[in-house]
Order: structure tokens, then sequence, then C-alpha cells
């Protein structure tokens, strides 16, 4: 199964980031991007891509205990960027006390690790960059308009208290704009929250 884990942004925040979305889709240029539907946000901590039925009970495990060395933190997401010349367009993320991005950092670190020692193929280790994907291009694309709009851009705080194992299942039917479908494998409190 394809899997990665993530932080979940609970339901307040998603309002906030759909209110901002549909004021982004109606930008010069909106038409060019794939939209990532609302169920598809998630702050993506270590993808693991394709892992077999054997190594996932040893993966949430290990994720688990990863969970339970790291303290909840606070987070909100602000502002935005894009990866590849307008490629990638999402939004940013920022610490709000308990810890904040320093403490999701860590969390990603371990996650990644928690991987690696499960067996799974990480490839090559990347520098972790939080963000959580609005939209996608096949082509180079001018974001600069949305980019203006996400730079006051500001969701309320919340305080993470736990790590989400997610299974996403891509589209097969071969329907343009076909959302991936994610399901939640399993969630681990972190440290004084479980």
């Amino acid at each position: 199964m394809r899997l990665f884990a993530a932080v979940l942004p609970p339901e307040g925040v998603t309002a906030s980031l759909a209110d901002e979305v549909a004021v982004l889709r109606g930008l010069p240029g909106a038409e060019g991007l794939r939209w990532t539907g609302r169920p598809g946000w998630h702050l993506t901590l270590a993808f693991y891509g394709e892992v077999d039925d054997d190594a996932v009970p040893d993966l949430s495990a290990r994720l688990e205990r990863a969970a339970r060395r790291t303290a909840p933190f606070g987070l909100a997401l602000r502002g935005g960027g894009q990866f590849g010349r307008g490629r990638v367009l999402w939004a940013g993320v920022a610490g709000t006390g308990g810890g904040g991005l320093p403490a999701l950092r860590l969390l990603a670190g371990r996650a990644e690790a928690a991987g690696r020692r499960a067996g799974v193929p990480m490839g090559e280790h990347r520098r972790y960059t939080p963000h959580l994907t609005l939209a996608r291009s096949r082509e180079p694309l001018d974001v600069r308009p949305h980019l203006t709009l996400l730079d006051g851009f500001t969701t309320p705080a919340w305080t993470v208290t736990d790590l989400a194992l997610v299974r996403s299942n891509l589209p097969d039917s071969g329907v343009p704009g076909e959302q991936p479908r994610y399901e939640t494998v399993a969630r681990s409190p972190l440290g004084a929250s479980g």
C-alpha cells in the first residue's frame, strides 16, 4: 500500500484555508493549476511510497514510539510559496509556541527514521520543508498573484496532538481532475497528549 506520515490540520483550520483557496481559484492563471481537494490537505512528514503489507505493523509501532517521544506543539498555516517555478503552489507553516517549527521538523525526522528502521526504502534524505500543497501544474506557471494573496494569509493556530499514518489511493479511472483518496490507517498520540 502507498503510505506517508502526516499531520492533519483540524476542521477549523481547513475551513479557513478553504475560504482562501476559493479566492485563489478566482485569480488569473488558476485554471492552469490542478487544485488539491480539501480531503487531501495535510502536512507530509515522511513519504514511504509502496510499503509491503508485512512491514506495516513494524512501521506503525515505530511511528507510535516516535510520536510518544514528541511533545504536542502549536502550528498555524501562514503565507505560501512555490516549488519548480509554479509547478507546486503551497501554504506555509508557522510555529505558535510549544516548540512549533522545530518540533515539526523533529517529528518529520523521527517519522523518516521510523521508515528506514522498518526497512522501507526511503531514497535520498532531503531537508524537510514544511508545507501544505494547494495546487500543481505540469508546466511552469506564473503564480505571483497567488503568492501575493497568500503573503497575508494565516489560519487559526492549533495544537498538534497526533501523527497520522495515511494511505494514498491513486486514481485509476483516467478521468481528468480525479483526486487521490486518502485513508487514515493509524493515529499515534504525541507525548503528553496520549
